[in-house]
């Protein structure tokens, strides 16, 4: 897993574009979806496949987003995509095929495979998550089950009978922050601009978030200052973060925002395009989109003013 991400060398910008994945052409469109429908089949299910979603004769619905989008990150190109295709197929009618692992393992062992994950608002059914707690626009805050092959995110009807909420995600925090640190890099130059990004083949590695004081201690062997920190977390698979300590926040929170941005383009889990400050577990988002010029921009409230002022006072430039 690379800390930026290389697409392979397939069909240029120029050519068409497919209707549902414009990161696909109309070529490379096609071909996915003949992938996907041989794979369903030699797992012995035959589907008709429509443009971001496959359904069988029983009305089930399988949908293509996350494959595709790792089809496209994937850069050894095409030529892998039917065996990511078969590999998905046969892990997705295990996990639809098997009892439910709610109806099979003991409350203690479901308890210590419990884990906070943070989607975004598009990920989420609010009929059946009204549990769900807010942790910055847009984003949310729900409990999965951590399965061998799959991760299950659990309704208000699934948690009920598990015991009182706030147990529940305690108990959840606590496995988040016994997670171990897959990969960690440093992002930085010659200028004072430095983040460091957490990568993991971890479905929860973005939602270590939630445990960012815990994670800090981890990479840096330090705590986190009284002022907060700089956060990012594109998708799923990857966080970032830079400790603010001085000045060096200006340069390390413009390079965020391009980072965060361009993680979050075209990425199975995709969560957010943005950098947040984090401050005492709190969330406030600093970048946004810029309509005018088709980019970014960085919009500070009065408290985040306040400590810039007060950075520049300590730290004044030459």
């Amino acid at each position: 897993m690379g800390l930026f991400r290389r697409g392979p060398k397939r069909d240029g910008r120029d050519t068409p574009r497919d209707p549902a994945f414009s990161f696909f052409s109309v070529d490379e469109g096609a071909l996915f979806r003949g992938q996907v429908r041989e794979a369903f089949a030699e797992h012995g299910l035959e589907v008709t496949v429509y443009a971001d979603v496959v359904t069988d004769s029983g009305g089930r619905q399988f949908g293509l987003g996350n494959l595709a989008a790792v089809c496209h990150n994937d850069d050894r190109g095409p030529r892998v995509w039917g065996e990511l295709a078969r590999q998905h197929a046969g892990m997705v009618l295990r996990t639809m095929d098997a009892p439910s692992a709610l109806d099979t393992l003991p409350p203690e062992q479901i308890r210590a495979q419990l884990y906070p994950r943070v989607i975004s608002r598009e990920g989420l059914d609010p009929q059946s998550f009204g549990y769900a707690r807010s942790v910055a626009p847009g984003l949310y805050e729900v409990l999965a089950l951590d399965l061998p092959e799959s991760v299950m995110m659990l309704t208000d009807e699934a948690l009920e009978p598990l015991g009182e909420l706030r147990h529940l995600r305690d108990q959840a925090l606590g496995n988040l922050r016994e997670l171990p640190v897959e990969v960690s890099e440093t992002v930085k130059d010659s200028d004072g601009m430095r983040f460091e990004v957490l990568l993991g083949d971890s479905f929860y590695t973005a939602s270590r978030v939630l445990a960012l004081e815990a994670v800090v201690q981890q990479v840096t062997g330090q705590r986190i200052s009284p002022d907060g920190a700089l956060v990012a977390i594109p998708f799923r698979h990857q966080l970032a973060f830079h400790v603010i300590r001085d000045m060096t926040m200006i340069p390390s929170l413009n390079a965020m925002a391009a980072f965060a941005a361009s993680g979050f383009e075209d990425t199975p889990g995709a969560i957010s395009p943005y950098v947040y400050w984090w401050r005492g577990g709190t969330l406030t988002q600093l970048s946004d989109e810029d309509e005018d010029c088709e980019g970014l921009r960085i919009v500070v409230g009065d408290d985040f003013q306040e400590l810039l002022e007060r950075l520049v006072e300590q730290d004044p430039p030459d």
